[in-house]
């Protein structure tokens, strides 16, 4: 299952959460008091054709184009997972001998187990711890990918597309485990080098 927490997640977090969060994963005082600093009394106005909007507070968001953003909101995320219980879990796939449920690139996950029931039950706790922290999952950019049949799921009484394939990390996974087009796309890179 490939989901996005949000439609812009680097947007939606809540900076107090965020310092709460800093501190149960062992951020030490000082560097979460230079970061709520950081963060402090920002303030914005929007310019539109009609206009210019009033100034207003920022409270969520991380900064744009600022070097410790991905951090922070990676910081979130892995919070998020822990906090689902993602590696207890029992549910997911071997690789390597070891037992993996989830990937995570920025804000795309990738959730995995070997039975649709286990997957679910990945999803609905990762759904509910990032609610938790104000994130919610975006329905519209979350797809099921099986090797086999699935039934139809429904998240919040929207469905959720089931597909053969999709891309993650810039790689197209396929239902098949077909790599061949993998094969020839870094071939096709290697021949344009």
């Amino acid at each position: 299952m490939s989901m996005d927490v949000c439609t812009h997640a680097f947007d939606c977090v809540d900076h107090n959460k965020l310092w709460k969060i800093l501190k149960e994963m062992g951020i030490p005082d000082h560097l979460t008091c230079l970061l709520r600093n950081l963060y402090a009394g920002q303030e914005a106005t929007v310019r539109t054709g009609h206009g210019t909007t009033d100034w207003f507070q920022i409270g969520e968001g991380v900064r744009q184009g600022c070097i410790l953003s991905p951090c922070l909101f990676n910081l979130n995320a892995e919070y998020i997972k822990r906090n689902a219980g993602l590696e207890e879990a029992q549910a997911g796939i071997k690789i390597a001998g070891r037992n993996t449920n989830n990937l995570r690139y920025a804000d795309d996950t990738t959730l995995m187990a070997e039975s649709e029931e286990e997957l679910k039950s990945l999803l609905m706790k990762v759904k509910e711890e990032s609610e938790k922290v104000g994130l919610k999952l975006n329905i519209q950019k979350t797809k099921i990918m099986a090797s086999g049949p699935i039934t139809s799921w429904e998240i919040d009484g929207e469905t959720v597309e089931t597909v053969s394939d999709f891309i993650f990390g810039g790689s197209k996974n396929t239902a098949d485990g077909d790599c061949s087009h993998k094969i020839k796309r870094r071939l096709l890179l290697e021949i344009k080098l």
